[in-house]
């Protein structure tokens, strides 16, 4: 009967929608922007009503896709950083021989893994339930607005006195701001949390890691590093634990479509890090934030009408 249920479903999934997915997919993922509430949000905007039914459906291609797209933007940023990667996995096994920690690329590792491991254990647990009971366009346009406050708030406590303090007290860069290697575990602990938040449709993964990372006093070059450097590990995971639901019944008609999308995901994803590591040196949250606010107010009014 599942079977029965999934594969009308699928052959709703045209290439061309999972071309205009992956791309969304690709910007929407490392712009603090939610790709999870534009995915949702944009079948409703072209009137692709085939796909607005797959999405709160328990027993269809959906989530297995989302996962996709996440894999490719995942991919995507893996090629940018893969230099990075090396000497932060490098770094990582050298602490497990040596048994300490000395220099800026063993710290950051051991930071991601305490970062990694509350958002891994948030995510099996709540994943399929929040993505499917968010995966409503009138819900996802909610939390869109939601995410534009979250990001204007991160905004504005970044400049509040305590956090000016602490990145004074930790080592300031010359313009003021806090080194990302002084971060403490607890503290990265805290950011994997917050970045949980994510699984709910209209809430940036990036948008709030960044957030976090203001509020710790990091500036907006080493916040962003930091969230596309976290973001990676999570997204692969849930990519292999997604594998069999796209091998299975639940990808029937659209492994071909996923695997185009996840691609063009993967190549978008390398421009958008390209232009937002440049952006994000002397530019700050606030635009993505009104976009926010104006888009999903806009998509509010849109699917109640």
């Amino acid at each position: 009967m599942t079977a029965f249920i999934a594969a009308p479903l699928a052959s709703a999934l045209s290439y061309f929608q999972a071309i205009v997915l992956g791309a969304l997919q690709g910007i929407t993922e490392l712009f603090p922007i939610s790709s999870l509430g534009h995915t949702v949000l944009f079948p409703t905007l072209f009137g692709w009503n085939k796909l607005v039914d797959a999405q709160s459906q328990k027993d269809s291609f959906w989530l297995a896709l989302v996962v996709m797209l996440h894999v490719g933007s995942a991919l995507g940023l893996l090629a940018y950083y893969w230099r990075d990667w090396v000497q932060i996995v490098r770094a990582f096994f050298r602490t497990l021989v040596k048994r300490r920690i000395e220099d800026s690329n063993e710290r950051l590792a051991w930071l991601i893994i305490a970062a990694s491991i509350p958002a891994g254990i948030l995510a099996l647990a709540l994943e399929n339930p929040l993505r499917t009971l968010t995966a409503k366009p009138e819900v996802a346009a909610i939390f869109l607005v939601v995410n534009g406050g979250l990001l204007l708030a991160a905004e504005r406590f970044r400049r509040r006195a305590e956090v000016r303090e602490l990145a004074a007290k930790e080592g300031a860069k010359p313009d003021g701001a806090r080194e990302l290697n002084t971060l403490e575990y607890r503290e990265a602990v805290v950011i994997g949390v917050a970045q949980s938040s994510a699984l709910v449709a209209g809430i940036s993964r990036d948008g709030v890691t960044m957030g976090a990372g203001l509020a710790r006093g990091l500036d907006h070059s080493d916040s962003a590093r930091f969230a596309f450097l976290l973001a990676t590990p999570i997204i692969l995971a849930a990519g292999i634990f997604k594998l069999p639901d796209l091998l299975g019944h639940l990808g029937n008609g659209i492994r071909g479509q996923a695997l185009v999308a996840c691609a063009v995901a993967a190549v978008t994803a390398v421009i958008t890090v390209h232009f937002l590591v440049g952006y994000f040196k002397t530019k700050t949250l606030t635009p993505f934030a009104i976009y926010c606010l104006l888009f999903g107010l806009a998509m509010v009014i849109y699917t109640q009408s």
